[in-house]
């Protein structure tokens, strides 16, 4: 039996979410189906993230075992015949029996987009939050400042977080602007659930001037869900990388599997992104 780790990529706006429910198709569910009949067998697949109903992902990671004789390396041909146009798989890799897509990761980068305008782009329409009313951008990016480095983000967990701890460490959390494109880009070790999205409705209504520039900080003090903005729509985020120590894929025994509140190592930022080195 050998242990197959998957990178992929899918456009989240058809699926339910990557986790497999009984409520509407996901990711999951189409994934194991196609690795089920490449196979042989029934597969079933850990993901990296748990992305909700219409969140894509350029970088998830999914794990599976298997006794089938396909090569790790030519799985992405294979199951690209099987998989739907919106999930495509990017890269196979054999990895040790122990080791785990999910509590194993060291880091992610999220990505949300907006698009600022007064009208609508119909190409945009499923990868970006449209905000018709123009933006601020000096007040966003004070409010961004306060984001990086160890904080209690209680006030930025949605409602349903089973998280053991609300203590995170993000990384950074760049703006970049084009035009009427406004690209948030957060990294760090760990997140709660929705925590990007309510970062980025909190930036927004920073942006038109309904909260202050130090709503951030103050969360960290008051740890009120209500002091900060609304949790922004889920088709603007993307899953952008996943991350794992190097001694994820040489020695898993070595590492201390976390949940989502205990990540097993802390990768160094560099220009907002994060690197193992």
């Amino acid at each position: 039996m050998k242990r197959i780790l998957l990178t992929l990529e899918y456009d989240g706006t058809a699926y339910a979410g990557w986790q497999r429910q009984i409520t509407g198709l996901a990711v999951q569910q189409v994934l194991e189906e196609a690795l089920s009949s490449a196979c042989g067998h029934p597969v079933t697949v850990t993901g990296a993230s748990r992305t909700d109903a219409g969140v894509h992902a350029l970088d998830q990671k999914a794990h599976f075992d298997t006794d089938s004789t396909i090569p790790p390396e030519k799985y992405p041909f294979v199951l690209n015949t099987l998989l739907p146009p919106d999930i495509r798989v990017t890269d196979g890799r054999e990895v040790p029996a122990d080791f785990h897509a999910r509590f194993l990761t060291s880091g992610k980068i999220y990505t949300y987009r907006i698009w600022n305008a007064r009208h609508g782009s119909a190409l945009r329409r499923n990868t970006h939050w449209h905000i018709p009313v123009p933006l601020d951008e000096a007040p966003v990016r004070r409010a961004l400042e306060t984001l990086p480095g160890n904080h209690d983000f209680a006030a930025f967990q949605a409602a349903g977080g089973t998280a053991k701890t609300t203590i995170r460490t993000l990384h950074a959390a760049d703006l970049d602007i084009h035009g009427n494109e406004w690209t948030l880009t957060v990294s760090g070790e760990a997140f709660l659930y929705n925590m990007v999205r309510i970062i980025a409705g909190t930036a927004a209504e920073i942006g038109q001037g309904r909260l202050e520039p130090d709503a951030f900080a103050r969360s960290f003090e008051t740890l009120d869900r209500l002091s900060l903005g609304m949790t922004a729509p889920a088709h603007g985020l993307e899953l952008t990388r996943v991350f794992y120590p190097d001694k994820a894929f040489t020695d898993p025994a070595a590492l201390r599997w976390h949940d989502d509140a205990s990540p097993v190592v802390i990768p160094k930022a560099i220009n907002g992104y994060l690197t193992n080195n």
